[in-house]
């Protein structure tokens, strides 16, 4: 049978990748006409230029990094946008061993609360700072991510000047692990399986969890270059509709062991199935013998987990703007709009009678529980969504949530 689509699609080795792993090795492209040519990257700089040269036509992304590449931030600025996302939260904060047991002498408590984690965390530095020891190191995988973005907010919500109080450092994902077991950094921020592994190895602790610090929020997502998706739009949308399948697919507990075995193949993960659970069930061990589960830890396709919100796409853009990366001008914010493409997604998924969402923007903390909401076809559950802080972001009032950001 001859393919309709060639698609070449770059990831890393993150249990995220999983929605476009799937949909090329369970036969969910196939099902669509497209072959699905899959290449493992080492590094996120590597997907962001691959993408920008060509290489790639579509790849597995940080949520912000279509965004740098369009509003001109990297290195090769190329026109990027976003027609899917891959899944809400995944990720999660881990510390040394040496370093938990400075949190936890300072009130820290292994219940992933994120107050009083960065509560105990602030008090630490300070004691740190006045003993006139260097500041401690923490690692994130890029500087246009969201591990970047929440590690900084979580801080300075707790009184931490991410800037100031700390020194923060570009790791690759895979290497987080191996970084903080030979003490080359301090704690890091990145997803999983690579926080489970450093539990594993006894050389880490968990402190927090994306899904605490904004509660079903966005992570990675499908970029795709501008100018190949406008030749392409059939391919394009044969290829949203695969990935749909696909991430209802990695959604279904009765598929969780088929999924792990799959993700750790060499060529996708490489890391044992014990070590993936995690983020399938929700289930984490964070060191020191101690388990939590975490509602919402990982979400592949509920709660609209691939619908390509412009809210999240905005929110990134403000926190672009609050660490000094980008101005806030009317043509940035236009840019930064304008990556996301809701409207790609709905033309793809419409035919199937899916879950859609009536607006492309919503308020983001407004949901304190799961609520039904609106939509075309078949029902559709968002939320909690809310920030830890407490904070609202209302897309519509951009200029006064910027304004009212603060340093710490």
């Amino acid at each position: 049978m001859s393919m309709a689509h060639e698609i070449t699609a770059g990831f890393m080795p993150l249990f995220d990748s999983a929605v476009l792993v799937v949909a090329g090795e369970m036969g969910f492209a196939v099902r669509e006409g497209i072959e699905l040519k899959l290449q493992r990257e080492t590094s996120w700089a590597n997907i962001r230029d691959r993408i920008a040269i060509g290489h790639f036509d579509v790849a597995h992304m940080l949520g912000p990094m279509p965004l740098a590449c369009s509003l001109g931030l990297t290195p090769l600025a190329s026109e990027t946008i976003v027609p899917f996302s891959l899944g809400l939260g995944g990720n999660c904060v881990t510390v040394s061993n040496t370093v938990w047991e400075g949190m936890a002498a300072q009130g820290a408590a292994p219940d992933l609360d994120p107050t009083r984690a960065g509560t105990a965390l602030g008090s630490l530095i300070r004691e740190r700072a006045v003993a006139g020891r260097e500041p401690l190191r923490f690692a994130v995988v890029h500087p246009h991510s969201g591990h970047n973005y929440e590690l900084r907010y979580w801080l300075a919500a707790c009184g931490i000047d991410p800037d100031r109080d700390i020194e923060i450092v570009i790791v690759p994902p895979s290497f987080m692990a191996d970084a903080l077991a030979a003490g080359r950094i301090d704690a890091y921020c990145v997803g999983e399986p690579w926080n489970s592994a450093s539990v594993a190895t006894g050389t880490g602790r968990i402190v927090t969890v994306k899904a605490l610090l904004w509660r079903n929020s966005p992570e990675k997502v499908i970029g795709a270059r501008k100018a190949w998706a406008e030749e392409n739009p059939e391919a394009l949308a044969a290829l949203l509709r695969a990935l749909h399948h696909a991430a209802r697919w990695c959604q279904d507990p009765a598929n969780r062991g088929e999924l792990a075995a799959l993700m750790a193949r060499p060529a996708f993960l490489g890391q044992p199935e014990a070590i993936q659970m995690p983020a399938l069930t929700g289930r984490l061990q964070l060191g020191g013998g101690v388990e939590r589960r975490v509602e919402d830890f990982f979400l592949p396709f509920d709660k609209a987990a691939n619908f390509p919100w412009k809210s999240h796409a905005l929110w990134f853009y403000t926190q672009m703007v609050r660490w000094g990366q980008l101005p806030h001008t009317p043509q940035n914010l236009a840019i930064a709009r304008d990556c996301y493409r809701p409207d790609l997604y709905r033309s793809a998924l419409k035919p199937l009678g899916v879950a859609l969402p009536g607006a492309n923007a919503k308020v983001e903390g407004a949901l304190k529980v799961a609520t039904p909401v609106g939509s075309a076809g078949a029902s559709l559950v968002l939320g909690p969504d809310g920030f830890f802080d407490g904070q609202i972001f209302d897309p519509d009032r951009i200029d006064a949530y910027i304004a009212g950001q603060k340093r710490a």
